[in-house]
C-alpha cells in the first residue's frame, strides 16, 4: 500500500474503474485530491473483465501492444508475463495495481450514473445501483469521465437480409462459436483480423470482407516487440520520412507486401492508418484458408454478394465494425460535441470548462495506458493549480481554450471514422510531457 497525500476539500468523481479510471483515481489521490470512483460492473477492470456483459474481450485475446509499452511506469508488469499478455493476465495486473495503491476503498461497484448536470459550483449526478431499484443525487466539484469506448457496437447499414447468424464482434467470445460454420468477418481492424484467423483455424470455411487495403505489422522484429523497436527508431534524430522508409523496409522484410498474399493493396502510406498487428492473417490468406473479399453489396438469404460481383454462401456473419462513442449520462453540448465527437483539447481537456475531463478517449498506435497516466497527471496538477490560482493554471487554461487547440487534429491519419480518436503515440506523449513540465514549473 502506498500512502496518499492528505485530501483537499475538492470533491472529484471518476466514472469508470477500467485502466483509465484506476490510474486517474490513483493520481488524483496521490496529489491530495479527494477523489472517488464509481463503476457499473461487479469488478474492476472494465473491458478486460471478460465476465462483464459490457466487455468486448474474447477468450484468445492478448494485448496488441507489448507489456513494456502498455504497463504503468510506477507499476511494471510481472517479469514472468510474456511480451504480449493474455486478457486474464491483464485483469490480474489491474487488480494488483488497485491493491498496490489501495484504491479499493475509494471505488463503489455496481453503480450506474444515470444523469450528469452542470451547476454553478460543480456537478449534480443522479446515480443508482445497477439493478435500477433506487436512485440518489450527489454533488461534486469536478468529474472525470473514464467509461471507455468499446461497449456499444456499431453495425453498418446493409442492403437485403441475411438468413443465417449475425453477430457483432462484441458478442464473439470463443472459437466454439465458429465450429462447422462458414464464417464471414466484416471489417479488418485488429479484432476482425484476430477473429478471421480463428475462423480459418476452427471454422468450416473462413472469409474476410475488407473495404480497403491495410499494412500488416509483426508483433516481433528479431525477437523484440515491434512497438519497442518502433519507439526507439522514433527517438532517432532523423527525418520522419526516413523513419517511414526504414519501417517500410522492416515490414517488407518480415511480412512482405499485402498483395503478395492476395490481400488488397493499401492506398495509403505506412502509419496513415491504425496499424494492424497481425502476421497470421496474411499467412492464412496465402495458404488459401482465408478468402478475401471487398465490401458487401447485397445480403440475399444465406448468400452474400460483394462489390466485385462474387457471391458466396455463409452460415455466420461477424461484424467487426467498431463501437459507438457514447456518453448516455451527459448532454452532448456539455462535452462540446460536434458530429458525435467531443471536441476536447488533446481528446481529454474541455476547452472552456475547468471541471470536466475525459480520460482514455484516445486510440494510439501503441499502448494506451501510459498516455492515460500522463493525462491523469495533467488533470490532477491542473485542479491543484486552479485551487491555488497558479500562473501555470492560467497558461494551460489559455492553451486549451484557444480555437486552434480545442479540436484535436488528426493530421497524418486517414480521414475516416475509424481514426476519429487516433493519436500518434510518440508525438502525443511528448506533448503531454511538455504540459506536465509547465504545470510543475511554478
Amino acid at each position: 500500500m502506498v500512502a496518499m497525500n492528505h485530501p483537499s476539500d475538492l470533491q472529484v468523481l471518476v466514472i469508470g474503474a477500467g485502466p483509465s479510471g484506476l490510474v486517474t483515481l490513483k493520481t488524483l489521490r496521490q496529489l491530495g485530491i479527494n477523489a472517488t470512483c464509481v463503476d457499473r460492473n461487479e469488478r474492476i477492470g472494465g473491458n478486460w473483465d471478460i465476465e462483464s456483459p459490457f466487455s468486448s474481450v474474447y477468450e484468445s485475446a492478448h494485448l496488441i501492444s507489448s507489456k513494456g509499452m502498455t504497463q504503468f511506469a510506477d507499476f511494471p508488469m510481472p517479469e514472468e508475463y510474456p511480451e504480449y499478455p493474455s486478457h486474464h493476465q491483464v485483469l490480474a495486473y489491474l487488480n494488483s495495481y488497485a491493491e498496490r495503491f489501495d484504491l479499493g476503498q475509494y471505488i463503489r461497484k455496481k453503480i450506474t450514473v444515470n444523469r450528469v448536470e452542470k451547476v454553478n459550483d460543480g456537478w449534480i449526478l443522479t446515480i443508482s445501483p445497477s439493478d435500477g431499484l433506487s436512485s440518489t443525487v450527489e454533488k461534486y466539484n469536478a468529474i472525470v469521465i473514464a467509461n471507455g469506448h468499446h461497449a456499444e457496437p456499431m453495425l453498418p447499414e446493409a442492403v437485403g437480409e441475411f438468413s443465417g447468424e449475425v453477430l457483432h464482434a462484441h458478442a464473439y467470445k470463443h472459437h466454439r462459436q465458429l465450429a462447422d460454420r462458414r464464417v464471414l468477418v466484416v471489417g479488418a481492424g485488429n479484432s476482425g483480423c484476430d477473429i478471421a484467423v480463428e475462423a480459418a483455424i476452427h471454422g468450416r470455411s473462413a472469409a474476410i470482407s475488407m473495404r480497403r487495403g491495410y499494412h500488416f505489422f509483426p508483433k516481433f522484429i528479431r525477437g523484440k516487440p515491434a512497438d519497442v523497436v518502433g519507439d526507439r527508431v522514433r527517438r532517432w534524430p532523423i527525418p520522419r520520412s526516413w523513419q517511414r522508409l526504414l519501417s517500410q523496409f522492416v515490414v517488407d522484410w518480415t511480412i512482405g507486401r499485402p498483395h503478395r498474399y492476395g490481400l488488397p493493396k493499401p492506398e495509403h502510406r505506412l502509419f496513415e492508418a491504425h496499424p494492424i498487428i497481425n502476421s497470421q492473417l496474411p499467412y492464412y490468406a496465402g495458404h488459401g484458408k482465408l478468402s478475401v473479399f471487398p465490401d458487401i453489396r447485397l445480403l440475399d438469404g444465406n448468400e452474400v454478394e460483394f462489390t466485385d460481383g462474387r457471391r458466396e454462401t455463409f452460415d455466420t456473419i461477424i461484424y467487426a465494425t467498431g463501437y459507438q462513442l457514447t456518453f448516455p449520462f451527459i448532454q452532448p453540448e456539455l462535452l462540446n460535441t460536434v458530429d458525435g465527437i467531443p471536441q476536447l483539447y488533446l481528446h481529454a481537456f474541455h476547452p472552456t470548462d475547468d471541471t470536466l475531463f475525459v480520460a482514455g478517449m484516445i486510440q494510439p498506435n501503441s499502448g494506451q495506458w501510459p498516455l492515460t497516466d500522463l493525462q491523469a497527471q495533467i488533470i490532477a496538477r491542473y485542479l491543484k493549480a486552479t485551487q491555488s490560482e497558479s500562473t501555470s493554471a492560467d497558461a494551460f487554461r489559455e492553451e486549451k481554450r484557444s480555437v486552434q487547440s480545442a479540436a484535436t487534429s488528426r493530421e497524418g491519419f486517414l480521414a475516416t471514422p475509424r481514426h476519429r480518436l487516433e493519436v500518434d503515440y510518440f508525438e502525443y506523449r511528448r506533448t503531454l510531457q511538455k504540459i506536465i513540465r509547465k504545470l510543475d514549473a511554478t
